[in-house]
């Protein structure tokens, strides 16, 4: 007996490789796969700008890194002794404005040098409903903890969605004919907009994502939503707040994700390099110093005989923490 409906994922004619630089740019699932390439130490750029949630927000960091804008004092606000931009995350915020500038541009300028190699860029839309700044009208991609009473909401419709990203998917192809552009909508529930809001929300997306990838530029789609709504179907793939998926929700999604991009000699070598970059994670309780010696001893093999197979990996970084395990 079948207990699960399973998604049957078409696996993608053109594959990511070591020599493939990839962007994700979207909600905190963007990030969540992302790390999994950080993990494996392949190429990759994560949210320039911070966690972004929707379809305009996204446009807004990718304008920001391709038009190659420098942002100035006046593009900032000061709230309550805390320098912002309303296009950033709250990371990149500060008492100082100078610090602010300074991240954001050389940021913004690292992600502009990024995107010119780039072969992929995925897309995860979270949320269809925007929030706009009372005094200025512009929609945020972050409201930083200012009163809701500074800012009106409203949900974007389908065809706004649509006549935004094909302007955006043109100007893409025409910059880089090369990067391959792919959708998902994150499974995370925004339940601040209610169960019912959340889907409207989701409806959106995935119509205006439809029409889209009927796009001459030929863009693609991934089921990361399919696969944990529809998949797995169960509250223990959930983290604690039951909204974000857990750790092995995320791992499942990866391996459906590795499937579908990635060939079986590349996917060999992520799990390779990703066991030597987590075996860095290891935390060595109460081990004898010849426990110690034998374990770092193991990885810089590891190591020496990746980096004697794979020319174009740099795991220095690894090897330096491994050399000096031995020598503490």
């Amino acid at each position: 007996m079948e207990l699960r409906t399973t998604l049957s994922i078409t696996p993608s004619e053109v594959k990511i490789t070591y020599n493939d630089p990839a962007i994700f740019i979207g909600s905190c699932f963007a990030t969540s796969i992302g790390k999994k390439f950080e993990t494996g130490r392949m190429p990759v750029l994560i949210n320039p700008s911070g966690t972004v949630y929707n379809p305009v927000s996204v446009c807004n960091t990718l304008d920001t890194i391709t038009s190659g804008r420098t942002y100035k004092v006046s593009d900032l606000y000061n709230f309550k002794g805390t320098w912002l931009s309303f296009n950033h995350y709250t990371d990149f915020s500060s008492e100082d404005p100078d610090e602010v500038l300074d991240r954001i541009n050389k940021r913004s300028e690292e992600a502009g040098k990024f995107i010119e190699n780039a072969r992929f860029l995925f897309i995860t839309f979270g949320t269809a409903r925007v929030y706009r700044w009372k005094h200025s009208g512009k929609i945020v991609s972050n409201c930083h903890k200012i009163p809701e009473s500074e800012f009106t909401n409203e949900l974007l419709s389908v065809r706004a969605v649509v006549s935004l990203w094909k302007n955006q998917l043109e100007r893409l192809s025409s910059l880089f004919p090369d990067l391959k552009v792919v959708f998902t909508v994150s499974p995370v529930r925004h339940w601040k907009d209610g169960a019912h809001g959340n889907l409207i929300s989701k409806s959106v997306l995935f119509l205006a994502i439809e029409e889209l990838l009927g796009h001459p530029s030929k863009p693609g789609y991934f089921p990361a939503f399919e696969l944990l709504m529809d998949d797995l179907r169960d509250y223990r793939f959930y983290d604690d707040d039951m909204l974000h998926p857990s750790p092995a929700a995320i791992d499942y999604i990866w391996d459906a994700f590795s499937g579908c991009y990635f060939d079986a000699k590349n996917k060999k070598l992520w799990m390779e390099i990703s066991a030597i970059t987590k075996a860095m994670l290891h935390k060595i309780q109460s081990a004898s110093r010849v426990e110690i010696s034998k374990f770092a001893k193991s990885m810089l093999a590891k190591i020496e005989a990746l980096e004697s197979r794979e020319k174009a990996i740099n795991l220095e970084k690894e090897k330096a923490y491994f050399i000096n395990l031995l020598k503490s």
